[in-house]
């Protein structure tokens, strides 16, 4: 498939979001003003209760619209940021009017006729799309960010992850929630100790027959399918944390030949998007609050696996709602403008 065409781009981009309201609809209207992408038309879609509501866009106040099988025609391109059912109902009317569906669920990540698109990654691949292209799990770019640099210098035999992820990962309601009782335990109603405000949650996500859940599953079958490693072998957890914005993830990963830190370190410095920030002694390593409303990935504590003598751990931090979300869907939308000469890729050794 082709880029956009002069004459579209010329016109400004006519934009349609699926789900516009949720906290991902939002922050993709924040990205959109930020880096100035021309938009000839916006179309806000929700569903039936947000139908009428209005929200703000450089300026303007934009009505969100009732879904219906026309209700895309003339758009460029649609960016989803609905639930799996919404996404799959709408796929096809959205293709066949001749949009380009750069969808954020889950639900066409493995179909093998939909690339899987982390742009600094496998920027090549949005261009094998047939009308849709899939956003990846969040807990996936943000840990493939981190750990593709690496894989440049030497293939990546094995993976395992452990993710501490924050409840904005569960949308808005999980947001307020936490806050909610947050203000609750300030206030003085100690009563039950809040099952999230002070826990921990080892489960995201359905349980799986093998013993993992759906969360779990997506960041070792996405991660292969982007890395172009379908041997790697991945074992993660992940685990809901207490944080309001930005999943951090422990990473370790094996490599065919053995690496220097120091070379490793150069090559993730120098990967865009990325931001190294590892000076243990000073105690400078990445967190939540670093990486709250900001693209980049922030990566640190690299260091020598103490098991395998190819193994190399780091931790890394990244705001799920940007990169891990809106950021990562818009990215490609640029890729399929042709607005990607930042980037700078260099192909995943075999």
């Amino acid at each position: 498939m082709e880029r956009l065409s002069e004459k579209s781009q010329q016109k400004g981009i006519r934009l349609g979001i699926l789900g516009a309201t949720g906290a991902v609809g939002r922050e993709m209207l924040k990205v959109l003003q930020e880096r100035r992408i021309p938009i000839g038309e916006l179309r806000l879609f929700a569903s039936e209760k947000s139908v009428g509501k209005k929200l703000s866009f450089c300026g303007r106040e934009i009505e969100v619209q009732a879904l219906c099988s026309s209700s895309f025609a003339g758009l460029d391109i649609v960016l989803g940021a609905a639930a799996n059912p919404v996404a799959r109902r709408y796929r096809e009317d959205i293709v066949s009017c001749g949009a380009i569906f750069v969808d954020n669920s889950s639900a066409f990540r493995l179909d093998e006729d939909v690339p899987l698109v982390v742009p600094e990654i496998n920027p090549e691949a949005a261009f094998s799309h047939k009308g849709v292209i899939a956003n990846p799990n969040c807990s996936t770019i943000i840990t493939l960010m981190a750990i593709a640099p690496i894989a440049r210098l030497s293939p990546i035999a094995a993976l395992s992850a452990s993710t501490y992820q924050a409840v904005s990962g569960a949308g808005a309601e999980g947001l307020s929630e936490l806050e909610m009782q947050m203000e609750q335990w300030a206030g003085g109603e100690r009563g039950e100790l809040p099952h999230n405000a002070f826990n921990i949650i080892p489960a995201i996500g359905g349980a799986e027959e093998n013993g993992f859940t759906s969360e779990e599953m997506k960041l070792q079958n996405e991660g292969r399918k982007i890395l172009s490693l379908p041997d790697m072998k991945v074992n993660c957890t992940c685990v809901r944390v207490p944080v309001l914005r930005s999943h951090s993830i422990s990473a370790t990963v094996v490599t065919k030949h053995r690496l220097s830190l120091d070379r490793v370190r150069r090559e993730i410095g120098a990967f865009p998007g990325v931001v190294l920030l590892d000076r243990l002694e000073m105690g400078q390593y990445p967190t939540p609050l670093d990486s709250t409303g900001r693209d980049d990935v922030i990566v640190g504590r690299i260091r020598r696996d103490a098991i395998n003598e190819n193994g190399i751990s780091l931790f890394c931090c990244a705001d799920q709602l940007r990169k891990g979300a809106a950021s990562n869907a818009i990215g490609i939308m640029e890729l399929i403008m042709g607005r990607d000469n930042a980037l700078r890729h260099s192909s995943i050794p075999a």
